[in-house]
């Protein structure tokens, strides 16, 4: 099969396309050199259509594509949107609805926090793919039929994948077990990072209020130097090297020169300007206005035991209940159970999380139920 290269091919694709109660949806891109993945191939699929789109075609415009991704009567399938949704996002403004997301159903269905999709069409619909292309630089043109097969594979087999996964979510009524996440893939705020909350994605590994807004200014100068470079943070400046920068805190190049975690003569670079500018501003702001270091409060006598059994009855009720435990509850959920019982402000306690497990950890909390080990099993037993 060709990959479409005109608008009006796309156009009349994309007609066909939306007559159909849902579409299977993939994207093949590149980002290992760049900020902002460059978007290299679109493959879409229903009952009767099967497309590809060359997005890199001289004069093509994917109006068509963005619209039928904003038509709300046709359902988009994806496997592991996230990605593919931040790509239609950033190109098109608009953010795909309503979605089905496989690996997500695949969660709630028993298979698993992170089966691979191949396998997942295996176990679904005996079908088998080839992944001996899964390594092709997309950007290369033309693409072989080797490589076209392999993409148009991708939802071809997410038709069927789909069409059992809906089946049983139908059938055990956990359909609505899917909205939760499925808001959180559709809300524009999931991929749009602020520059000044870059910092939110590292380690905290400064101890000193300076050094926390000098990490601050410093990864938030990163994040608008990568997007409007279209470069990779790293490649703009390390990880590590931002904590040395926050505990030194130099104040000229010639300090910047003597950063073990710099290039050598980066300290002559372009960058080390906007470094130290940032590193100024973080050391004008007046002591009292500094950041305070995120400590882990002192928790109650006897939480982490508490915490334990948890966990336990978490692992009880994702075998009995055979869904994902990442979609249930994770480990700073069952702290703050732990200390703040009924008061606790997490997802465990709401909706069908808490008639499957929460109830169940609250009863526990309160002394009304117990845990045994028995014939080689644990077990939940009232008291």
């Amino acid at each position: 099969m060709e990959p479409i290269k005109t608008t009006e091919a796309l156009t009349r694709a994309c007609e066909a396309l939306s007559r159909s109660p849902y579409v299977t949806v993939d994207t093949e891109f590149i980002r290992e050199t760049t900020f902002w993945p460059e978007l290299c191939l679109i493959q879409m699929a229903s009952d009767d259509t099967e497309v590809l789109v060359d997005p890199l075609a001289k004069g093509l415009s994917l109006d068509p594509f963005f619209a039928l991704m904003a038509d709300e009567s046709v359902v988009k399938v994806f496997h592991a949107a996230r990605q593919d949704l931040e790509i239609v996002y950033k190109l098109g403004a608009v953010i795909p609805k309503p979605l089905f997301d496989t690996q997500i159903a695949a969660m709630v269905c028993g298979f698993g926090e992170s089966i691979a999709y191949d396998q997942l069409v295996a176990r679904l619909t005996d079908g088998r793919i080839d992944k001996s292309s899964r390594f092709t630089d997309w950007r290369h043109r033309p693409l072989s039929d080797k490589q076209l097969t392999y993409a148009l594979a991708d939802v071809t087999h997410l038709r069927d994948v789909y069409k059992a996964l809906k089946a049983q979510l139908e059938e055990t009524s956990r359909h609505s077990w899917l909205d939760e996440e499925m808001a959180i893939l559709a809300d524009p705020q999931t991929y749009d990072l602020h520059p000044d909350d870059a910092w939110r994605r590292m380690k905290m590994r400064v101890k000193k209020p300076i050094e926390l807004q000098i990490l601050k200014e410093v990864a938030a100068w990163r994040e608008r130097e990568a997007r409007s470079n279209d470069r990779p943070r790293g490649r703009i400046l390390k990880d590590d090297a931002i904590y040395e920068i926050a505990q030194q805190k130099p104040a000229s190049e010639a300090d910047l020169g003597r950063l073990r975690s710099l290039p050598k003569g980066f300290e002559r670079s372009s960058a080390a300007r906007g470094i130290l500018e940032a590193i100024e501003r973080a050391k004008a702001v007046p002591k009292g206005d500094l950041p305070s270091i995120p400590r882990p409060a002192a928790l109650p006598e006897g939480t982490q035991a508490a915490v334990e059994f948890l966990r336990v009855l978490l692992k009880i009720v994702v075998e009995e209940e055979a869904v994902a435990a990442k979609l249930i509850a994770n480990s700073d959920d069952l702290e703050k159970l732990a200390v703040h019982g009924e008061d606790a402000k997490i997802a465990a306690l709401a909706g069908w999380r808490r008639e499957i497990f929460g109830n169940r950890a609250l009863r526990l909390l309160q002394g009304e139920s117990a845990l045994v080990y028995r014939n080689r099993k644990v077990e939940v037993i009232s008291v």
